[in-house]
């Protein structure tokens, strides 16, 4: 079974400090990594809008946000201005890229594109998704070939938008194996290579999971029948900072168990491309995290 190892990187301090941290353990393992970027500014603290969404409350006790992400950080687009992260970190991101790792478009604006893109129009969508493509182009002087949406958040404008702009894959989705996606009427020849895995926020503070045993519960779901390989997604603020031994032992587990760990380019480049199921994306719930996910039919 194959395992491809998702990094999202949502923040100025998961790319400053994050990052680099989760390069010296992807090394020390000898494993290699897609590592998805936020581009533009940093507004982590108006996510603080979110705190009627149900749910949002009880995550953010569960998973103790402040000493994850940290003060600073949660000021961000309110109380303190939002750095642009690519301009204050494009060099640690092209480190990524030189230490042999996939680098992709998470999006420009975390928050922004997260909380909004489900309910916006083809106009804003094309204007915040240009955006992100630009700001990696200027970053890495070459367009990306992978994406994967903030907070598995799209709409039907976004599929259109990842087959015009030529990405050869994407992951922007929950579900079990990799799919070409119809959305409202929209159908992309821009296959989706689905998260298949807990997250560990998700399962952190439910069910008597903790950081001692939270490896566990993911290792558990990763025996389960995934066919074109599992996909887990991790982050830098979480896996790349506090969480990181939760990593190790996680890493530790599957090479004992060999499943074979990689990159998301590792399980595109082993699908059977002609057998690649149509799945209609639709709107779901996930256990642990608060509001709806595009998850696959």
């Amino acid at each position: 079974m194959r395992i491809a190892l998702k990094v999202d990187v949502d923040t100025l301090r998961g790319t400053l400090e994050g990052v680099p941290a989760l390069l010296r353990g992807f090394e020390r393992a000898g494993v290699r990594a897609t590592f998805l970027f936020s581009l533009g500014p940093d507004h982590t603290g108006r996510a603080l809008r979110r705190v009627f969404r149900p749910g949002f409350l009880a995550k953010v006790r569960r998973t103790s946000v402040t000493s994850h992400y940290g003060i600073r950080t949660l000021l961000y687009g309110t109380l303190l201005p939002g750095p642009h992260i690519g301009r204050r970190a494009g060099h640690i991101m092209r480190a990524v890229r030189d230490a042999g790792h996939e680098v992709g478009i998470h999006c420009y604006d975390h928050i922004r594109w997260q909380d909004f893109v489900a309910q916006r129009d083809a106009a804003w969508t094309r204007r915040e998704f240009t955006r992100a493509v630009e700001a990696f182009d200027q970053v890495f002087g070459e367009p990306a070939g992978v994406i994967g949406a903030a907070g598995w958040q799209l709409n039907r404008n976004v599929l259109a938008l990842e087959q015009e702009f030529g990405f050869r894959y994407a992951s922007d989705t929950r579900g079990r194996e990799p799919f070409f996606p119809t959305m409202e009427g929209v159908r992309s020849s821009c296959p989706q290579l689905p998260t298949t895995l807990p997250t560990l926020d998700e399962l952190l503070g439910r069910d008597g999971i903790d950081a001692g045993n939270a490896h566990r519960a993911v290792q558990e779901a990763s025996r389960a029948a995934s066919p074109g390989g599992h996909v887990y997604t991790l982050h830098a603020e979480l896996e790349g900072m506090q969480l990181m031994p939760v990593l190790q032992r996680l890493l530790d587990d599957w090479r004992v168990e060999g499943f074979q760990l990689g990159a998301l380019e590792d399980n595109y480049e082993a699908l059977d491309k002609a057998r690649i199921p149509q799945r209609r994306i639709h709107w779901g719930t996930v256990p642990g995290r608060s509001g709806l996910l595009a998850l696959a039919e």
